[in-house]
């Protein structure tokens, strides 16, 4: 199935090369791996630019449209926009409505988009009985963008309830302004912070950086290009990223779920596993677990999740991944952060620009050019 390309993409600059570079696993390794998922791509729904989604209260999946609408699928239907922010948004650059999530019990919505000004936004809705209260409509967290690209704007609340915010380098290439390995700014980094714990938010007391000098104590983790789309493994708690890399290499990093935080991926000396422009490993570079080139169709890394649902057992514990450009789902099997095989599903995706993770676990893909799919065993 050829993808189909787009003058403006949300993630970077449209390259015509990428493979990827398979992992090598020893004879013991490679039987232990599971069985071939067989799978389909199922539609279950349309939409306007769809880039991102979050589980909602009962058996919904919220859906949120670039533009700056959110709709909800319920029983098969995506519904109407239950809420509109498209006059506070612009999809100029890679700008616009870029993350979702819910607080841990469904009380709580969370918006992460770029305003007017292309300022980098988290805005919180109290939530009742299903429906959004836009009157309680309040600003978390602002964080000024050098230039309309990299912005990143995915958002989670992890399994320690809270809200984890990933933030481009800023923009522009080679990441200028070295936002990457600087911890005196936002940029650059997944950020851990409690919306609900101050006006407008709190720093937890175990954030890596929390009393270090010149540091910002909302640094999780840092030396990242252009987070685009990270989660938390439903089972194991590990948290795994997709960092779009500059022209030569995607990457996939992890963290274990017992991390105290504080993880350099080596962002603007390494673009993955190599020197950037005769940069050099930082001391405390952590590798990815994962990287391809760009000798072939792909240009952009797009994270997904461990799988963990149902339909599919052959799928179960591996991860599922893809590119923007490419579209092909691919998967990593995983021990212990070390990856032990790369597939893939055989379905494209299109311009597969996010992964949804329902409340069951199983996962949807988006399409930015409107498909709002589903994994389905074949």
């Amino acid at each position: 199935m050829k993808v189909r390309t787009r003058s403006s993409a949300i993630i970077g600059t449209l390259c015509l090369v990428a493979s990827l570079a398979l992992t090598t696993a020893s004879a013991d390794e490679l039987a232990a791996l599971p069985q071939a998922a067989d799978v389909t791509l199922t539609t279950v729904a349309t939409a306007q630019n769809p880039i991102a989604g979050t589980a909602g209260p009962g058996d919904t999946v919220w859906i949120a449209e670039r533009a700056g609408r959110v709709r909800v699928l319920e029983g098969g239907v995506l519904g109407a926009p239950v809420l509109d922010i498209s006059a506070d948004t612009t999809t100029d650059g890679e700008r616009g409505l870029l993350g979702i999530a819910f607080g841990r019990d469904f009380a709580h919505l969370y918006l992460s988009y770029t305003n007017r000004q292309g300022t980098s936004t988290i805005d919180e809705y109290a939530v009742r009985d299903g429906r959004v209260q836009t009157a309680t409509r309040r600003t978390v967290l602002t964080q000024t963008q050098p230039f309309s690209n990299h912005n990143g704007g995915d958002i989670k609340v992890g399994p320690d309830g809270y809200l984890y915010i990933a933030l481009g380098d800023g923009g522009s290439a080679g990441d200028p302004q070295g936002n990457g390995q600087k911890l005196d700014t936002l940029l650059g980094k997944i950020l851990r912070i409690d919306p609900r714990g101050a006006t407008p938010y709190a720093i937890p007391a175990d954030n890596p950086f929390v009393g270090v000098p010149n540091a910002k104590g909302e640094i999780w983790a840092y030396g990242l290009r252009n987070p685009w789309r990270f989660s938390f493994d439903a089972g194991t708690r590990d948290l795994l990223i997709g960092d779009v890399g500059q022209n030569a290499w995607e990457e996939i990093d992890w963290a274990p779920a017992g991390s105290k935080g504080g993880e350099n991926y080596g962002w603007n000396q390494m673009e993955g596993n190599h020197p950037f422009r005769g940069g050099t490993a930082p001391a405390n570079h952590v590798p990815p677990v994962h990287e391809y080139d760009r000798t072939g169709a792909g240009c952009s890394v797009t994270g997904g999740f461990v799988y963990r649902g149902d339909a599919i057992p052959a799928l179960k514990g591996r991860y599922v991944f893809s590119d923007f450009c490419d579209g092909t789902v691919r998967t990593l099997t995983m021990n212990n952060g070390r990856v032990t095989g790369v597939d893939d599903l055989g379905v494209n995706g299109g311009n597969v620009v996010s992964f949804v993770q329902g409340g069951d676990h199983e996962l949807y893909v988006l399409d930015l050019g409107g498909r709002v799919s589903r994994i389905d065993p074949a």
